[in-house]
């Protein structure tokens, strides 16, 4: 097996059944399917038992206590062994040929020089890629890249080499803070090295669940500011990031040091002129972001 299909997962067992039927369906079955669940209360453990006993292909159950997505990250980094990785979703699920598209982008194309693949999350109510296709011409970017260059501003699945994944886990978090974003992994890891770029679906996902995440954001900001602190100073660090989102990272540092009382970290001693521009506009939003409490 080359791949290990990942899914970090908390009281969702109405949803994992459309995924798990979607692996089932898979044209290449060279993967095998990790299962996280980050201290679920239903009935999760005995839906992945049956899922297990119809043999369709390898799964891997580990149940922990809730402790975050980043905790489930981290867990799946420990214990997966195969080239590659990605996750998926509990409420998304892949299209039939998912799983072969990958291998075979790898197989032809992959390499050291490499993170590994970056391809499209489409919504599942219309079929359609959020926010659109990359362009055609486009080989091989840096994760970054997409966002300040404008390349592709929507979601997209990035596939990872487990050699990479593991050299920059486990995420360090805070106590008391379930949202810190395992983005912060793959920033450490594609600020060096380019993803190949696979211009098709790789998952669905619900429209839905992109409009609640967005609504939810200013919760996890003041519910884990110090995790955003941390992953705002990684990055004001970053060598692929351009002035204006540095600025961008050290005005939301400054207002999640304010959110979180840490008040003599407001001046980050490695970034002094960027977090000293930034203090008014930080004051400014985490107001902002207490008003929307």
């Amino acid at each position: 097996m080359r791949l290990t299909v990942f899914t970090p997962t908390y009281n969702r067992e109405k949803t994992l059944e459309r995924l798990y039927r979607s692996l089932c369906v898979q044209t290449c079955r060279s993967f095998e399917w990790l299962v996280i669940d980050d201290g679920s209360t239903d009935q999760t453990r005995r839906l992945i038992e049956s899922f297990n006993k119809e043999h369709k292909f390898p799964i891997r159950y580990i149940y922990k206590e809730n402790g975050g997505l980043h905790t489930a990250y981290n867990t799946a980094y420990d214990v997966i062994d195969t080239e590659l990785n990605v996750c998926v979703d509990s409420d998304d699920f892949m299209p039939a040929n998912a799983v072969e598209l990958i291998l075979d982008k790898w197989n032809n194309e992959g390499s050291d020089k490499y993170a590994g693949i970056v391809g499209l999350d489409f919504y599942a109510d219309s079929n359609r890629p959020i926010a659109g296709y990359f362009p055609g011409n486009l080989k091989q970017c840096y994760l970054l890249d997409l966002y300040i260059k404008r390349i592709h501003r929507g979601d997209s699945k990035i596939v990872l080499r487990t050699d990479l994944t593991k050299s920059v886990s486990p995420q360090e978090g805070f106590k008391g803070e379930r949202f810190f974003n395992p983005v912060y992994m793959h920033l450490q890891i594609c600020d060096d090295y380019p993803l190949l770029v696979l211009n098709e679906n790789l998952c669905y996902v619900d429209s839905q669940q992109t409009d609640s995440m967005s609504k939810d954001i200013f919760m996890q900001y003041l519910q884990s500011p110090k995790s955003f602190a941390k992953l705002r100073i990684l990055e004001m660090g970053l060598k692929r990031n351009n002035l204006t989102n540095r600025f961008r990272s050290a005005v939301h540092y400054v207002s999640s040091c304010l959110i979180g009382g840490e008040y003599r970290k407001i001046i980050n001693r490695d970034h002094k002129l960027l977090t000293l521009a930034a203090l008014l506009p930080g004051l400014i939003f985490s107001a902002y972001i207490r008003g929307k409490d």
